[in-house]
């Protein structure tokens, strides 16, 4: 493939017109794609969305996005319950799949979209865990695996927003709603990044939002062969964020791990006994923008993506195991 990967934008979610499409535009080397395309269910506001954001063609539906042969890829950002069911109709018509997270509602249906992945090896397909590529993120986990902090042994995260009203698809259980799937998933994910591991055990706490049938405070912690990982994530606590990552001689803390803002440095401290502690500083950096560019570069290199699908099967086994804790009251092993 010789030209720009051309993008289609499946639906004018917030996160696709405030952050991604941005991100994608002001990515290190945006000759790697561009913004061909987007879709409503409502053409008027596939139009205007369109026009807003200066891309060339819009849609009424999601099935005529997914149709167009001048689109190379989809980005996949419509409520949980239909992140695979429309991810697999865009592998069949031959586009690469940038999925947002969770991937699923559960691992079984997690699996039937890594299966339909698996009947077109020439299309890739990631999950877009956008933290992890952040500068920021590929620092911690290099000093983790240099042996800086000694051995990793634990990690805290908290990870909550404010969000009381009806009509968000996060209070919705029938799309997928709840804390533990929108935001429980970063620390789950980071996690699992860090120690480079799956755990072998986990218990998890929820508390129910009696409105909305969603949990709206979730706590949990997760057991590693090599230690351990503790979080809290709400969806009715004031906006905070912050992740601090323990070792036998030092310690990891990032002030805003997940939704790191695009127009101003990150800090973090890395902290080493009989050291001190050390302010870093990361350049200014849009972390949506360097994931497409990655996700694109693996399409025009022919390379495997920078996280295998797997891992979205992964991540979705531990929320399903803690939600499975929080209704046995106990540990739940994996």
């Amino acid at each position: 493939m010789s030209h720009k990967i051309r993008w289609g934008i499946l639906s004018t979610a917030t996160i696709a017109r405030e952050a991604v499409i941005p991100g994608m535009r002001k990515a290190p080397h945006n000759d790697y794609s561009e913004v061909t395309a987007i879709c409503s269910r409502y053409l008027a506001k596939a139009e205007s969305t369109a026009k807003d954001l200066s891309i060339p063609k819009a849609y009424g539906s999601y099935e005529e996005l997914i149709a167009d042969p001048d689109i190379d890829a989809i980005y996949n950002p419509l409520p949980n319950h239909m992140h695979v069911p429309y991810s697999i109709k865009a592998l069949e018509a031959g586009k690469h799949v940038l999925c947002e997270k969770p991937i699923a509602l559960s691992v079984a249906e997690a699996e039937t979209l890594v299966d339909a992945g698996r009947q077109h090896p020439e299309l890739k397909l990631m999950e877009a865990f956008m933290y992890r590529h952040h500068p920021q993120w590929q620092w911690a986990k290099e000093v983790v695996q240099s042996g800086k902090i000694g051995e990793l042994r634990t990690v805290h995260s908290f990870f909550s927003y404010f969000d009381d009203n009806p009509a968000s698809i996060h209070n919705h259980p029938e799309w997928g709603g709840g804390g533990l799937m929108d935001i429980g998933c970063y620390p789950i994910s980071l996690s699992r990044f860090l120690f480079d591991a799956e755990p072998k055990r986990v218990v998890g706490i929820l508390e129910d939002s009696p409105e909305f049938k969603v949990d709206d405070l979730t706590s949990g912690i997760m057991e590693f062969a090599a230690g351990t990982s503790t979080f809290t994530c709400s969806t009715l606590l004031t906006d905070y964020q912050r992740i601090t990552a323990y070792g036998t001689k030092g310690r990891i803390e990032i002030e805003i791990p997940f939704n790191a803002p695009p127009e101003k440095p990150c800090r973090a401290w890395l902290e080493i006994d009989d050291v001190g502690r050390e302010g870093m500083s990361f350049d200014i950096c849009d972390q949506y923008g360097i994931q497409s560019e990655l996700f694109s570069k693996a399409i025009l290199d022919d390379t495997p993506v920078p996280t295998p699908i797997e891992d979205a099967v992964e991540n979705m086994r531990v929320i399903e195991a803690i939600v499975r804790s929080g209704k046995n009251q106990g540990w739940v092993e994996l």
